[in-house]
């Protein structure tokens, strides 16, 4: 087939390169280069990077508004769009003859919108996956041609499942295709829009520790927030930012059966932080300072005391460096 493939960040590269090797792609659409980093370095985006590798056509339009005529002129026969970053206006879903098929990271109806990685795993879902579904104008409303399901396991955090899933997007955008070329009549299948939610767009606000929160609540948000925007507290005027954490369930760590307040140092030690939850235990295990590198507890207690029976979030608790 003839592509046209629209797409931004790293999730969107594993596609591309698995329909470059059994398709024609025929020009890419991508974000404008942005400033990034540190230094503020006008930087490409990954598949700009990628398709001007392989010699592919990039455009980088701030709009699709007035880009109808470009894609028609392309004559392909489908658009491939992954985490574009841009809404395509019905004159070009309109265009290709196959029309314009989209990969998005959640079991769809479930899931729909900005975030579906980082909400599925701070809900505590069980499995998610990737839909392939054709586009129309509503958000993630289209219908599904195919679903690849995996299980969140829990260890996996945002950037693990991501690369996962980028890989089982890959995997699911180019079976659907084969069954395309096979059957240009095929049809997919209209979402239950009445059981969809919405995963909304992470912000910096949420990051924020409510130590009052189950240990098993928190941990999944820990996990969803790696690795932006990070979870934090303060010890003290310290800011610490946690990468890692696993539950504790040992007897005798139940803060409902305890006169522990939520947020408090229970105890130190290489093996972790062990701070009271408004039900169990959380054990830090990997932090950051500002102006640091995230570190293993071990390595962090290197330069920096805790004291048992300080609380997270409380200024009154003064750290030791």
């Amino acid at each position: 087939m003839k592509i046209i493939f629209a797409g931004t960040p790293d999730f969107a590269v594993a596609p591309l390169k698995a329909l470059a090797q059994t398709h024609e792609i025929i020009a890419v659409f991508t974000q404008p280069d942005r400033k990034a980093g540190r230094g503020k370095k006008l930087t490409a985006p990954p598949v700009k990077d990628y398709a001007l590798e392989i010699g592919v056509p990039v455009f980088q339009p701030k709009s699709l508004k007035d880009q109808a005529g470009l894609i028609s002129d392309l004559n392909a026969d489908i658009m491939i769009v992954v985490a574009y970053g841009m809404l395509l206006p019905q004159e070009i879903l309109d265009i290709p003859p196959l029309g314009c098929l989209n990969i998005h990271a959640s079991l769809l109806p479930r899931w729909r919108g900005a975030a579906p990685i980082q909400r599925a795993i701070e809900a505590g879902d069980k499995k998610t996956g990737v839909s392939i579904m054709r586009m129309e104008l509503g958000l993630d409303t289209g219908p599904v041609f195919d679903m690849l399901e995996l299980e969140i396991e829990n260890h996996d955090t945002s950037a693990s499942l991501h690369d996962k899933l980028a890989s089982l997007g890959a995997k699911g955008i180019c079976k659907t295709l084969d069954e395309l070329s096979a059957n240009p009549a095929l049809v997919p299948t209209e979402q239950d829009h009445e059981s969809s939610n919405y995963a909304k767009k992470i912000s910096k606000a949420e990051a924020e520790i409510d130590w009052s929160r189950p240990a098993t609540k928190l941990h999944q948000q820990l996990r969803a927030f790696v690795p932006w925007p990070v979870s934090q507290t303060k010890h003290a005027s310290t800011r610490l930012r946690i990468w890692q954490a696993s539950v504790v369930a040992t007897k005798g760590t139940d803060t409902n059966n305890s006169d522990h307040i939520p947020g408090a140092i229970l105890s130190c030690s290489e093996n972790g932080l062990d701070i009271a939850c408004g039900d169990g235990v959380l054990r830090l295990e990997k932090l950051q300072r500002d102006g640091s590198k995230a570190v293993p507890i071990g390595q962090f207690l290197n330069g920096y005391d805790f004291n048992v029976g300080d609380v997270l979030g409380d200024a009154s608790s003064e750290p030791q460096a």
